[in-house]
């Protein structure tokens, strides 16, 4: 068969006129980008050191948002601190995952004034580990998280937000089932708590362990990835369009999650090599405006 017979007979190749292909052109342009679940953690990631937002990330917040897809906090972070930082944000997500993974909270309802509830609550019982943590860190500061969101402490902290919160004595932090358990030691590094969780085990929870000598206990097997599954399932988002971003040792199981399933997770440029090996990319620093560079780009 010679090239020419190999050809189409003339007319036989229906054509669209040009203004029909220029409509369909412009239709794909105009589709809207596939919905994303884009969970970003607070503190150093949303936020700098001294608690001002991290430049540019409201607007691009509102872009993100503006463009469909679900812009979510998860966060160690209780949600009475929690909702404070969304307000700031202008979003009104339809959850939220605090301390840890350990609580997810829902709204009810449309509007600003939407309320939340919980909508998921992991307990444990502290008091093994407080008794092992109370022998080892004489001196420490101790807090827990109970499933109304209440908090009981031991000894007060600058750090820490105690606004509602009752001082109680170390034994009585064991009295009822906790959400978590937080440990700040002042006088420790955070190698030191790294060293200490190696030498005592902490096999019955799941722990982070923060810049400082700062300890965030939660359940066994339950962290940010936990809870974060349960939101995209319930949203009904596929796996592959989850975008994370974080820079601490507590994000780096919602960034393995992300990853294992085929979205993706950013590590602010300010975290330590545990959490950019975790994530697998690297944006910008809290300081020089990470978030909404991603967001921006997306």
């Amino acid at each position: 068969m010679t090239d020419e017979a190999a050809l189409p007979d003339t007319g036989a190749v229906e054509s669209a006129p040009k203004q029909e292909a220029a409509d369909a052109v412009a239709e794909l342009a105009d589709a809207p980008v596939a919905r994303m679940l884009i969970a970003l953690d607070v503190d150093g990631t949303v936020l700098l050191e001294d608690d001002t937002l991290s430049p540019g990330v409201v607007e691009a917040v509102a872009g993100a948002q503006a463009a469909g897809h679900e812009v979510m906090l998860a966060t160690g972070r209780s949600w009475g601190s929690t909702h404070t930082i969304m307000d700031r944000l202008g979003i009104r997500p339809e959850y939220a995952v605090c301390s840890n993974g350990a609580i997810v909270m829902r709204r009810i309802g449309d509007g600003d004034a939407a309320p939340y509830e919980r909508a998921h609550v992991e307990t444990f019982d502290p008091t093994e580990v407080l008794t092992l943590l109370g022998e080892h860190l004489a001196g420490a500061h101790f807090l827990v998280e109970l499933p109304d969101g209440s908090r009981l402490f031991t000894d007060y902290l600058d750090d820490w937000n105690l606004e509602g919160a009752n001082r109680v004595t170390f034994a009585q932090l064991s009295e009822q089932p906790v959400c978590r358990v937080v440990v700040v030691a002042p006088e420790k590094t955070d190698k030191d708590f790294l060293q200490l969780v190696e030498r005592i085990g902490l096999n019955q929870v799941s722990y982070a362990i923060g810049w400082t000598a700062w300890l965030d206990i939660a359940p066994q097997g339950v962290d940010k990835s936990t809870a974060l599954e349960l939101v995209r399932g319930w949203l009904g988002i596929p796996a592959e369009r989850v975008l994370v971003m974080g820079d601490g040792r507590n994000d780096i199981e919602m960034m393995q999650w992300a990853v294992r399933n085929g979205g993706r997770a950013i590590a602010m440029h300010q975290g330590p090599p545990e959490v950019h090996a975790a994530a697998g990319e690297v944006g910008l620093s809290v300081t020089e405006g990470g978030v909404a560079a991603v967001l921006r780009a997306l």
